[in-house]
């Protein structure tokens, strides 16, 4: 058994290097040398402010640092600089507008400046603008020169001329030229236009006029209302190609062994002509160390012989602009010999000359002339140095350096070693070469002393510094060249000396300080360094910016990553000052920095170890002294896939079946994907074999299937792999004819592809088919290869029978197809053949377009358009692009269109949840597709209103039913309703159940388990964004009068009227015996048993009444307040057993009453000595008379 892993993970970063370490002395332990501590101290005792933003996008809090070193270390020099005036510098990033403290009037040490500017040169630094597309549109910014044509500009005279010049600004830049250094004016010359929003210039010839005419130094101008940049200054030349003059050339009479020159001479060109020699029947001259062409364009002969005059000899000049060659009158040599036959034996004599009766004589220069000379060559120019020798035999070239080697790296020699070129020439090129020309006469040899100069080039050229206000920075111009450059420096196209002064500007040779920049220092600075050789002009803008920070990455991204990986948490942001960033996690805690985390200085949070516990929200804060932003990152942990029962190494019969296992675990969240390689190849899984999640079977093992197999599982984010490895034995059966005795293999790649019958749609391709390795090829499959969208990917394109080596094949319109072909037999695939020639279709608009159109907002006020983007043989032509157009549905709107070059689209600013029609149409170069249906999309969800019209009604004691319509505006796809109710009676409060309803519903009912409580319901509706408003109602209280309504309805029983009838007349008959009782002088038998006499406070005693009203409106005891506001009897709702003393009181089966109809009161008071008969009222009046 075999087993490999290879692992990884979306959101790993993989090794990422460490940031700059802090080169500074005492950063590293160690006491500040000497030169350290002078360029912090003459940066400190200068008063100079140190940028905020430092080199690499350094925090503030890092220059606040090193200004706290600087603080230091320059207190030990406190005794040398006494005579210095020290100002504290201002807090970096501040913005208090004081002015730049300055230097004593007695000027420091000469150390103080060299210091000085090497420190400003090392701390120095800008904000840089993001490529965002939004924050260019948004910011405000000088012109920059952003293409133009070269310095010396030569045009063909045939064609219109152009002169290039675009640049780019916010707001756009207007354009106008000068021509030698004097306005031109575009407007008063109709041959000559300028092309909209751009100053590129475009003079027509097409009505006449002489190109000639419009030969000069031309400088394009960009301007805006911050300032004006330059173009080079373009020298136009018209190219020129004059004919060669008329001439007769007598025959050239020269002895055999002597040397000779053909001067070439040809016209002088713009540019120079490439110079070759023919004759006059365009056959080529043969050129070898004897007979070779100098660079000068002249024919150099060593010595001549007598075949030389076999031909003629032409110079040739081929004009590049006009593609024109002009022929010079032809040489025609006469060559004098002491042997005149040209006998060709003698060239391979290996003593040509001496056969030939020819004088051997000493190498002497042709070119150069005597023993030495001089060239100079500039700087980044390839120098060629050249040597041509006559002599008898033909000389030899060797070249040399003095005191040094030849740069081998750069050194090539040409033209059979007499020339000797050496590329892209340095300043250490410079010396004394020689060359040395020898044969066995002897030697001879020239002395070339080059000289290397200089154009100016650039050691430091000017960058665009944006800064935010009150910050300081510098431009610096640093050009080197031989001799000396001069550095004149502009600002908006004028010399900065006649600009208006500015006290926060100050120019030191090659630099130009700023501090406390404002806004109104915004403008274009023009470096223009030159010498004799060249000059070169350079446009660096100064803006100056004020922008609370911003977060330039998508919120809330969502990073996965597999367990104890590494991964980077990335947060773009901007802002002017730059912003500090601090990591939090989950929302609170100490900013995230050392042990398991690392923050570099562009933002990103690296975690070097994944764990468990580091899932979770992670949020940045940018912040500056204008505000601060934020985002997050949601980080969630997976954990890791792996192979826990891997395939093993099996041995196996031919015939016989083999399973093999491959069992996985992997994160349950995480899509898996088990695949099998055989000899490190993809398996193809033929009839015979089987692929389960765990395994894979083969039945009927054959002698192919033999090898290694290796199971891969896989997931988005990692991977496991583990291999084992199949031996397969043969059987001993004796094989029944020679063909089953033969080993059958995979076929041979098919050969020799061709391509005929080439169309616009169809092209046929014909292929050898390679040997079938006794096993017959049943199939061919033709793949192709395109170079635009995928190069290098494979794509099936048809399939044919096995019988057949040619096919007819359909292809789409411009597309660079390359063909291959592959055979399959019973054992396997071959491997593919090699690939045909390419052959590009012509291109034709889109026959259709993109697919899966949708609109779907991701955001409550936008709505995303995508499509699945169309493929190469879908493009039909260059420039593959989508004309996206949508417009509100059910409206008569007009199209809103725009075109895009990739696959999605964002509209903003729509309305919640509105209904587009959206079209989505493919255009190339060659013109549009078909006319696109409209699909339907709509823009962003947000939260829906309330339900309407929520109403609870309680039909009975055991039901609630509630009932309500939808939201009046639902913002959405409803996905449902959430209904809260909780059963509450008086402060106690009941757990709180929630309900998930469908969309559609609007009725529920609920079961009461509760009878005695009443019912709080909370409804609300809910969509993709959350749950909406909610609306709250109550189940219904018992109103008051329910038991009065209850006695209501029995009063209109006529048991009730005979028993009130009683009732009534029994208290009549007990007044009339107390008015009686009373008249004699008697007291009222209850009443005498009182302590107490009746009180002015009790006028229902004072005259002995007994008033019953209040104990008839009272609710019964034990009765019940339902839902509904009725009363429940617990016992029974004829019981008037509370309003007599005991329990025995009742009602017979005629209806009269039995029973004490008494105050529990006197009861009370005459209870144990009243008694025990007197227990009605009749028995009452009795007693009483």
């Amino acid at each position: 058994m075999r087993r490999r892993a290879a692992r990884g993970a979306a959101g790993d970063a993989g090794e990422v290097a460490a940031p700059a370490a802090d080169s500074s002395d005492s950063a590293q332990g160690r006491s500040p040398s000497p030169w350290r501590l002078i360029d912090l101290c003459a940066i400190w005792d200068a008063g100079v402010y140190l940028p905020s933003a430092a080199r690499n996008g350094a925090s503030s809090g890092v220059a606040r640092r090193r200004l706290n070193e600087a603080e230091k270390l320059c207190s030990v020099r406190e005794a040398q600089l006494k005579r210095l005036k020290v100002t504290r510098p201002r807090v970096l990033g501040s913005r208090e507008r004081g002015r730049v403290p300055r230097m004593a009037r007695q000027p420091p040490p000469p150390w103080v400046h060299a210091a000085f500017l090497l420190c400003l040169l090392s701390l120095g630094g800008a904000i840089e603008i993001p490529m965002d597309p939004s924050i260019q549109n948004e910011l405000t910014q000088p012109p920059t020169i952003t293409k133009q044509s070269v310095k010396d500009h030569i045009v063909d005279p045939r064609d219109n001329i152009l002169i290039e010049c675009e640049a780019k600004g916010n707001p756009a830049p207007s354009f106008h030229w000068t021509r030698n250094s004097r306005f031109f004016n575009i407007a008063k010359d109709p041959r000559v236009s300028m092309r909209r929003r751009s100053g590129t210039l475009v003079i027509d010839f097409r009505s006449g006029g002489r190109p000639e005419e419009y030969e000069g130094e031309y400088q394009c101008f960009a301007r805006n209302k911050f300032g004006t940049a330059l173009s080079n200054r373009i020298r136009l030349q018209v190219s020129k190609s004059p004919l060669w003059p008329k001439e007769n050339l007598d025959p050239v009479v020269v002895q055999e062994g002597a040397p000779l020159t053909l001067q070439c001479n040809p016209p002088p060109g713009l540019p120079s002509p490439v110079i070759f020699w023919m004759s006059s029947s365009m056959e080529p001259i043969t050129q070898d160390k004897r007979v070779s062409q100098g660079h000068n364009g002249d024919l150099y002969f060593s010595n001549v012989m007598l075949q030389d005059m076999q031909t003629d000899y032409s110079c040739n000049a081929r004009f590049h602009f006009t593609h024109t060659i002009q022929q010079k009158n032809p040489f025609t040599l006469k060559v004098l010999t002491n042997h005149p036959y040209n006998d060709s034996s003698l060239r391979n004599h290996p003593d040509m000359y001496s056969a030939r009766g020819v004088a051997e004589r000493t190498p002497s220069f042709m070119y150069p002339q005597g023993t030495a000379s001089s060239q100079m060559v500039l700087r980044g120019m390839d120098l060629l140095l050249e040597c041509i020798a006559s002599g008898v035999p033909t000389p030899d070239i060797a070249w040399y350096k003095k005191g040094g080697d030849l740069p081998s790296d750069k050194a090539k020699f040409e033209n059979f070693n007499k020339a000797l070129r050496i590329t892209n020439v340095s300043e250490e090129d410079s010396g004394e070469y020689f060359c040395l020309a020898s044969n066995k006469m002897g030697s001879i040899r020239h002395t070339i002393s080059v000289r290397v100069k200089a154009a100016p080039y650039w050691l430091d050229e000017p960058k665009n510094l944006i800064l935010a206000p009150g910050e300081d920075g510098r431009l610096v111009c640093r050009a080197n060249g031989n001799p000396k450059p001069t550095v004149q420096w502009m600002v908006n196209g004028e010399p900065l000396q006649s600009a208006p002064p500015n006290p926060n500007r100050e120019v030191a040779g090659d630099t130009i300080i700023f501090r406390d920049t404002q806004i109104s220092s915004r403008a274009v600075y023009q470096c223009n360094t030159s010498n004799e050789h060249g000059y070169l002009l350079a446009n660096a803008f100064v803006s100056v910016l004020d922008v609370p920070p911003r977060m330039l990455s998508p919120r809330n991204q969502l990073i996965r990553v597999i367990l104890y990986n590494r991964t980077r948490l990335d947060c773009p942001f901007f802002g002017s000052p730059i912003p500090t960033l601090r990591w939090f996690k989950n929302g609170q805690g100490s900013n995230l920095d050392g042990g398991n985390y690392h923050v570099y200085e562009n933002g990103s949070l690296e975690i070097k170890m994944i764990r468990k516990e580091d899932q979770g929200i992670y949020t940045c804060v940018a912040t500056n002294i204008l505000g601060k932003a934020e985002n997050q990152v949601r980080l969630e942990v997976k954990d890791p896939t792996r192979i826990y029962r891997m395939p093993e190494d099996q041995v196996a019969k031919r015939g016989t079946t083999v399973q093999l296992e491959c069992r996985v675990k992997h994160d349950p969240s995480l899509k898996l994907t088990v695949s099998w390689l055989k000899d490190d190849e993809p398996l193809y899984i033929g009839n015979r074999m089987k692929k389960e999640d765990d395994s894979l079977t083969i039945f009927g093992v054959a002698e192919r299937d033999q090898g290694s197999y290796t199971c891969v599982a896989s997931t988005e984010l990692d991977q496991d792999l583990a291999k084992a490895y199949l031996t397969v034995l043969a059987d001993q059966a004796t094989p029944t004819n020679r063909l089953a005795a033969l080993p059958k293999g995979r076929p041979d790649r098919p050969r020799d592809l061709e391509l005929t019958d080439l169309a616009e749609r169809s092209v046929r391709l014909t292929w050898i088919p390679g040997d079938a390795n006794n096993s017959p090829i049943t199939d061919y499959v033709v793949q192709f290869e395109e170079d635009q969208f995928q190069p290098g990917v494979w794509h099936d394109h048809s399939k044919y029978p096995g019988s057949v080596n040619s096919a007819v094949l359909r292809l789409s319109p411009y597309v660079n197809y390359q063909f291959r072909v592959i055979a399959i037999n019973e054992v396997g695939s071959s491997h593919p053949s090699l690939p045909s020639e390419r052959y590009r279709t012509s291109g034709a608009p889109p026959e259709s377009n993109p697919g899966d159109v949708k609109g779907e907002g991701t955001r409550k006020n936008n709505m995303e358009i995508t499509w699945t983007p169309m493929n190469a043989t879908s493009a039909f032509g260059p420039n593959l692009r989508y004309i996206v157009k949508w417009r509100r549905r059910e409206t008569r709107e007009a199209w809103n269109n725009v075109t895009v070059w990739g696959s999605r689209y964002v509209v903003g600013q729509t309305p919640v949840y509105v209904p587009y029609e959206i079209r989505v149409q493919a255009e190339n170069d060659f013109g549009k597709g078909p006319e696109p249906e409209s699909v339907i999309g709509y823009s962003g969800e947000d939260l829906p209103s309330a339900p309407r019209r929520f109403r609870v009604r309680q039909p009975n004691l055991e039901t609630i039913n509630l009932e309500w319509d939808h939201p009046e505006h639902p913002n959405g796809i409803m996905i449902g309703y959430t209904l809260k109710y909780v059963a509450f009676n008086g402060t106690k409060v009941g757990k709180q159940i929630v309900e998930n309803l469908s969309p559609n519903q609007t009725k529920f009912t609920v079961q009461r388990t509760d009878p005695v409580s009443r019912y709080r319901f909370t409804l609300s509706a809910r969509t993709q964004v959350g749950s909406g408003e909610a609306v709250t109602e109550e189940s219904p209280a018992p109103p008051n009068e329910a038991y009065t309504n209850n006695q209501a309805d029995i009063a209109t029983q006529g048991w009730f009227i005979g028993l009130m009838c009683a009732i009534a007349l029994l208290v009549l008959i007990l007044l009339i015996v107390c008015f009686i009782k009373r008249s004699r002088g008697g007291k009222y038998p209850v009443r005498e048993k009182k302590d107490v006499p009746l009180g002015p406070e009790d006028p229902k005693e004072e005259d002995g009444s007994f008033d019953y009203s209040d104990e008839d409106n009272k609710p019964l005891q034990g009765s019940q307040t339902s839902l509904d506001g009725t009363i429940k009897q617990q016992e029974s709702d004829d019981s008037l057993v509370d309003y007599g003393e005991g329990g025995e009181g009742q009602f017979n089966e005629d209806g009269s009453f039995i029973g004490q109809y008494t105050v529990k009161k006197d009861k009370e008071e005459t209870e144990g000595n009243e008694s025990s008969e007197a227990t009605s009222p009749v028995n009452a009046i009795y007693s009483l008379a």
